[in-house]
């Protein structure tokens, strides 16, 4: 049922833009804005921007084949009527941090209905410089860097053919959206790469990632606080760090996270698979409830099968007061491949708000080629079928 509903509301949502595809629009092509290849189109975009969002008719921005350079834009609504950006080019970020305010996105889109991101072009973040800087993991006034992306106060919009690469921090803040679908989506980032997550999703409900492909230095897909309704399916994500619900509990005003399904993906030489991870010793006390997590392969994966509730990187907290994030109705079905450490799953909950309702259903892991063990902590799954016993 489940299932049917996603479909029928990805459907909908694609026939209704195909709709507006079909009828005929207005086009604004960057070169009359003067915008010309291995040339700054900042201005160029932003004017073509201003004019298409104004249309009253579906309005196109082309960006043609070619290499552009260009400075951040904040390209906002709300438009007059549906609009689209197809991008055929190659377009390129400052290479210098410093020419980039690191507490905002290189590109942002945000309060538009109807917006889609089309094509198959690149954003280039030329984040090779950038990385040698970044110690915000250790350092807490560190140097914010801009994130190629930036997705805010969305509606019923696609993104879809499009390549983020090399991102100087995250590659996609999605916030406050609604009903907004990336396919054949790209994420290409070395392993070396730090914070560079793929895409990054809070406060928004309804957010579909399929037929994509992830590679990058952190986390492949993460949530955190306010997430609602998130479906990933046919991702495909190696390096990084895994998919990953949270870190969540660090601060006092978060909202719970509901309904989160990963189907059909398939992870490969990733630090973790699927993650659940929340800060012990934290204010948080925000509910995590029905995860699905099914038909998943691991090829060499650390963690394949993942819940952190001690979750403390670079011993930023104490573990003396357990994390108050309460886990429930977790699912882990049908997920299979080889992991290279022996214990291929890890649930370790709270002792203050320990886990409820967790299933394990057809878990086949190999270590060396043996099958893994569980570590559990705090938490009484269900075993259905094969999967291996929990070890306290």
């Amino acid at each position: 049922m489940e299932m049917h509903r996603i479909s029928i509301t990805n459907f909908s949502l694609f026939l209704l833009l195909a709709s507006y595809a079909e009828a005929k629009h207005v086009i604004f092509d960057i070169r009359k804005y003067g915008a010309s290849p291995n040339r700054d189109m900042t201005r160029a975009l932003k004017n073509a921007w201003k004019d298409a969002c104004a249309s009253t008719n579906a309005a196109k921005i082309l960006i043609p084949t070619g290499t552009y350079k260009l400075g951040q834009v904040d390209l906002r609504g709300p438009c007059k009527a549906p609009i689209e950006v197809q991008v055929d080019g190659i377009i390129l970020a400052p290479a210098n941090p410093n020419k980039l305010n690191g507490n905002a996105q290189w590109v942002k889109f945000g309060y538009i209905n109807f917006f889609t991101l089309s094509g198959g072009g690149t954003f280039d973040g030329q984040g090779q410089s950038a990385w040698k800087q970044n110690d915000c993991g250790r350092n807490k006034n560190c140097k914010k860097l801009s994130m190629n992306f930036g997705f805010g106060f969305l509606n019923n919009s696609i993104v879809r053919g499009i390549t983020s690469k090399d991102s100087k921090n995250f590659h996609v803040n999605v916030l406050g959206c609604n009903n907004v679908t990336f396919a054949n989506f790209a994420i290409n980032a070395p392993a070396t790469s730090p914070n560079t997550d793929g895409i990054h999703i809070g406060r928004s409900s309804e957010i579909n990632i399929i037929d994509s492909f992830i590679s990058t230095g952190d986390d492949c897909i993460s949530l955190g606080d306010g997430s609602r309704k998130i479906n990933v399916f046919r991702v495909t994500c190696g390096p990084g760090h895994g998919i990953s619900v949270g870190s969540l509990g660090k601060f006092t005003y978060e909202e719970p996270v509901e309904g989160f399904t990963v189907k059909n993906c398939t992870f490969g030489n990733t630090d973790n698979g699927v993650r659940i991870k929340t800060w012990p010793g934290a204010p948080g006390t925000i509910t995590v409830s029905d995860l699905q997590y099914e038909d998943i392969i691991m090829v060499n994966v650390s963690n394949p099968i993942l819940i952190e509730q001690e979750y403390c990187p670079y011993n930023q907290c104490s573990k003396e007061t357990p994390s108050k994030i309460k886990i429930s109705k977790a699912t882990f079905e049908n997920i299979k491949g080889t992991s290279t450490t022996p214990n291929g799953v890890k649930l370790i909950c709270s002792s203050g708000v320990p886990c409820e309702d967790a299933k394990l259903s057809e878990i086949d892991l190999t270590f060396n080629g043996a099958p893994t063990t569980a570590k559990c902590a705090n938490v009484k799954p269900v075993i259905i079928g094969k999967a291996p016993s929990c070890v306290v």
